[in-house]
């Protein structure tokens, strides 16, 4: 059974139609690419999925249930979960207290509890929570570091942590591998790869194709806001309609 389904999802910008009748499934479990030229729908497609925009026709199925129109901190809190193309992190706090902010969908703070001090044990264990996600991420030795001092990859690496600290069933990453060096993307690939194996599906936008290949189970091409096809990396790497849609050229031309 998919986790997430997208059913004729339109978003309609006055006269411009960034995304048309969309439909697509991810199974649970896997890794899915969504790709396609400049200008496609990818990114206006996850900020719909995501709800930071809301479908003007269409609907997002999350879980067996729909969650178009939803927040998005109410659909991360049912454990779909994004991150941004441009990093989101607090750059002059250390990693620790980024990846507690990223807890914060656990906590319910209150006042009185606060002032009275019988917090103390959801602290703590929030505080483990992090050092533990931090740890999984090969970070934890640099726990007290600023966000600021990180290498660029690093610095990624940390925002899917404060992402992986919400608890999410799907991850939704937007352009992950931006700015990588070859070694970096590496390491990221590995990162994306042991998260799948929590049992985390992941759905990612992404320009770098040897990432994508190389990494996803199943990929989704967008063409001016619509599918286009869907496969496996090596039926989309030789499909002729890709191609041509990436290099807007026919497959037969010279």
């Amino acid at each position: 059974m998919a986790i997430l389904s997208v059913e004729q999802l339109t978003m309609r910008f006055g006269g411009l139609v960034a995304v048309d009748g969309l439909n697509f499934e991810i199974e649970a479990g896997e890794i899915r690419g969504l790709i396609g030229p400049n200008g496609a729908g990818k990114t206006t497609t996850f900020n719909a999925i995501s709800g930071f925009y809301t479908p003007t026709s269409g609907r997002v199925i999350y879980d067996g249930q729909d969650i178009s129109g939803l927040k998005m901190s109410a659909v991360a809190a049912r454990g779909l979960v994004r991150t941004f193309q441009h990093s989101t992190l607090f750059q002059e706090l250390s990693l620790l207290e980024n990846e507690r902010i990223g807890n914060h969908l656990f906590e319910s703070p209150r006042l009185l509890s606060a002032i009275m001090g019988s917090d103390k044990g959801r602290r703590r264990e929030t505080e483990e929570r992090a050092l533990e996600t931090l740890n999984f991420f090969d970070l934890a030795d640099r726990k007290d570091d600023l966000a600021a001092e990180l290498p660029h990859g690093l610095q990624r690496a940390l925002g899917m942590a404060v992402a992986l600290a919400a608890d999410p069933k799907v991850l939704l990453l937007d352009e992950p591998f931006t700015g990588m060096n070859p070694e970096e993307t590496r390491q990221m690939m590995t990162l994306m790869r042991r998260i799948q194996e929590r049992g985390i599906t992941i759905l990612l936008v992404e320009h770098d194709m040897q990432a994508v290949m190389g990494l996803c189970d199943r990929i989704t091409v967008l063409s001016f806001g619509k599918l286009l096809v869907e496969g496996t990396p090596e039926e989309i790497r030789n499909n002729p309609e890709v191609i041509e849609a990436y290099l807007g050229v026919p497959h037969h031309a010279a």
